[in-house]
Formats: structure tokens, C-alpha cells, sequence
């Protein structure tokens, strides 16, 4: 069976727990180059747990009440740890841009949901990128992308101010 297959018949409409090769070396890609290309300008985190227990979010069906993770996610001010804790399980300050890598097993519309969803938190701009496509969709806000691919030289943001060579995204 082929890839794309898999993913039209066989797709988890929710989090996929089971990364993937490609999933991984995109996610550890991607928050590398927006470190080193950003560094001033962006703190940069990976797998962070964002506290949305004070928002409804049923409007968009992505079965999440207590917290969201994005794959990579920035901030332009990073959150503060309040004096006397080490450090924070939860994030209630939400990024600035958030980015889903999507996984061979998970559908395309959930992500977009959950993407409409980082918008309705204050969210600026998220990435939704498609490693078995090598392409990356820049939302600005809901329905709103411009879409990037290996005939694009960088992934250009222009609501955040990044860009980034996209072959280095893909890159093994």
C-alpha cells in the first residue's frame, strides 16, 4: 500500500503518539534552524504543553481540554518562571507561532482544526507542514496560508519575520 493511501484510509483524527523518521527529522530540523537563524529574536521550544483549561475549544472537535502540544512552537518573549519554581509543566502564555509536523498516520483536516484552534488562543502565525510532500503551509490566520515547497527557495513568514531554506527542513 502506498503512503498516501494509508494516510486517506487509515488517518487518526486526533494525536498520533507514534512519531516517524521523517516526522522527527523534520521536528529537530525545524527547531534547529529557527535557534540558529533566530536566536535574538525567538525562544524556541519542542513539544511544549500549553494550558488551555480556561478556554472552549468544542467548536473545533479536537477533543482537548487541559492542554494542546505543538511539535515546535515560538515565543518573541519567552515565559517567565515565577519565582520559586524551577520550572513550568504547563504554559499558559501562548507562542507567538506555532508549528505541526503531520505524522503518516494522522489526518490533514485534524490539524487544521487544531490550527484554527491555536488562532482563536492569540496564536500570530502556524506552519503546517507536510513531510511526505516536503511542503510547508504558512497560516497567517484561519484559511489563510501561502504554501512552500522544494521549487521555493525559503519558507517566508512574514508575519513573524523568518526565513528559512526550506531544503534544509527536509534535509536527512
Amino acid at each position: 500500500m502506498s503512503d498516501s493511501y494509508e494516510l486517506e484510509n487509515n488517518a487518526i483524527d486526533g494525536e498520533d503518539e507514534m512519531g516517524s523518521l521523517n516526522h522527527s527529522t523534520v521536528q529537530i530540523n525545524l527547531g534547529g534552524l529557527l535557534k540558529f537563524k533566530c536566536d535574538k529574536k525567538l525562544a524556541v521550544m519542542s513539544e511544549l504543553s500549553l494550558d488551555i483549561s480556561q478556554y472552549d475549544l468544542s467548536e473545533y472537535d479536537i477533543d482537548a481540554k487541559e492542554e494542546l502540544k505543538p511539535d515546535v512552537c515560538a515565543y518573541r518573549k519567552r515565559p517567565i518562571i515565577p519565582k520559586g519554581k524551577t520550572d513550568l509543566v504547563k504554559v499558559s502564555q501562548m507562542p507567538d507561532l506555532v508549528i505541526e509536523i503531520l505524522s503518516p498516520r494522522q489526518a490533514v483536516d485534524y490539524l487544521i482544526r487544531k490550527m484554527n484552534a491555536y488562532f482563536k488562543l492569540g496564536v500570530k502565525s502556524g506552519w503546517l507542514v507536510i513531510p511526505s510532500l516536503d511542503e510547508v503551509r504558512v497560516f497567517s490566520q484561519p484559511r489563510s496560508y501561502k504554501s512552500f515547497d522544494l521549487n521555493s527557495t525559503e519558507i517566508v513568514d512574514e508575519v513573524m519575520e523568518i526565513q528559512l531554506p526550506i531544503a534544509s527542513v527536509f534535509a536527512e
